[in-house]
């Protein structure tokens, strides 16, 4: 398992599409000046060029920030975090095996898991994995064609059986993110919570509050 020490409790999951055109760097460069702990880069449609130049671009943003806490992972693509100099990379169930990644990369390189269930949970934390993110918790309109939300019990019964930090997605908003620390979670991921606030820097404050209180 890697070495890597650091909070894992807000991660900013990334979607263009839901933004105005050409404004995703300057979000992730609001989100690491908002002291947010993850940048998942889910961009998964972008050819390898554009996805290994805006990588390029937010892990140089992480550089400049003055705590330097913000990491930036990437979704599913080793090659792009690799050739970009990213912390770590983001699995999803048709990646490549945690383990397998685990053997590839040096122990302090990210490996994050998106897990459904339980079993792939502990699954990912035999693997090697740093952390889980476990979803979706609650309805979101995104994976309503995939079934009913796992709920809080099931994000419950997860981090009491596995030891690495789980991050709670789907459905995420500030009224929820108590309920959610008090399953266990160390912390949520989300596209929209941090896409579409009013101040990114003021709901960062606030969700670093609930998960310090």
């Amino acid at each position: 398992m890697a070495t890597v020490r650091g909070r894992f409790r807000l991660c900013y999951i990334t979607d263009r599409h839901q933004l105005p055109p050409a404004s995703l760097l300057f979000h992730i460069q609001e989100a690491v000046r908002a002291g947010l702990d993850l940048v998942q880069i889910r961009e998964k449609d972008l050819p390898a060029r554009e996805l290994l130049e805006l990588v390029g671009a937010a892990v140089a943003a992480v550089g400049r920030g003055e705590s330097g806490a913000t990491r930036v992972v990437v979704n599913d693509r080793l090659d792009v975090a690799w050739a970009a100099g990213a912390q770590g990379v983001h699995l999803g169930t048709r990646s490549l095996p945690a383990q397998v990644v685990r053997g590839m990369v040096s122990s302090d390189f990210l490996v994050g898991v998106s897990c459904h269930s339980l079993p792939e949970a502990v699954a990912a934390e035999s693997a090697g994995a740093d952390y889980l993110v476990l979803g979706p918790v609650f309805e979101t309109p995104s994976k309503v064609a995939f079934g009913p939300p796992l709920g809080l019990g099931t994000l419950q019964q997860v981090t009491s059986h596995v030891r690495i930090p789980v991050l709670a997605l789907g459905g995420i908003t500030r009224e929820r993110v108590r309920a959610c620390r008090e399953a266990g979670a160390a912390g949520v991921a989300g596209i929209r919570i941090f896409q579409e606030c009013a101040s990114l820097g003021a709901l960062v404050a606030v969700l670093q509050a609930l998960f310090t209180a």
